[in-house]
């Protein structure tokens, strides 16, 4: 039966694209050109492989899924507002994940650029350069479903959005697996 919540909801999932179109705004502004015998270092790969990332997000179609045939009009837009919600939300998740390791990527470049100061890797510096690596494959590790999902949690409560029916973390977790 309809609750007379549906304008909530919809004003939910406006709130969610809003948040997904910033930060899929921000992953195409995290830019590099790698020198050509550079390509192939992680940073630049997982770069790469972000935007590639971000642009399937982007042209992944909206499914709404209908498990139960509604009740009444004001019903079916109730089930097709909630499905709104887990997609945008589970949309919102995964691009924020992306913009993450993206930043810990252009992080990677500053820092071998400042190690490198234009010069080629040589003996000198392969250490800093290792270290590097190292500090960017573990903030990568960092980078969890439960860390983005607790982040945006505390921001949408602090910013006084309505979140009665969003996803919880295993709902949007299955949801992702099942597209």
């Amino acid at each position: 039966m309809a609750d007379g919540l549906n304008e909530a909801r919809a004003l939910r999932v406006l709130e969610l694209m809003k948040d997904y179109r910033n930060i899929q705004d921000r992953i195409a502004q995290l830019n590099a050109s790698p020198p050509p015998d550079e390509r192939n270092e992680v940073g630049y790969t997982i770069l790469h492989r972000c935007h590639v990332e971000s642009r399937a997000l982007l042209n992944k179609p909206y499914a709404p899924e209908m498990l139960h045939p509604p009740t009444g009009a004001n019903e079916a837009a109730k089930r097709q507002l909630r499905s709104a919600i887990t997609d945008a939300s589970a949309r919102r998740l995964q691009a924020q994940k992306v913009h993450m390791r993206a930043s810990a990527a252009i992080k990677w470049i500053n820092r071998r650029n400042a190690i490198l100061q234009g010069r080629k890797p040589a003996n000198g510096n392969l250490v800093q350069l290792a270290s590097a690596d190292t500090t960017l494959r573990n903030e990568i590790a960092a980078i969890t479903d439960q860390r983005v999902f607790n982040g945006f949690r505390a921001a949408d409560t602090q910013a006084g959005f309505w979140l009665v029916d969003d996803p919880s973390l295993p709902t949007l977790q299955a949801w992702i697996r099942a597209q």
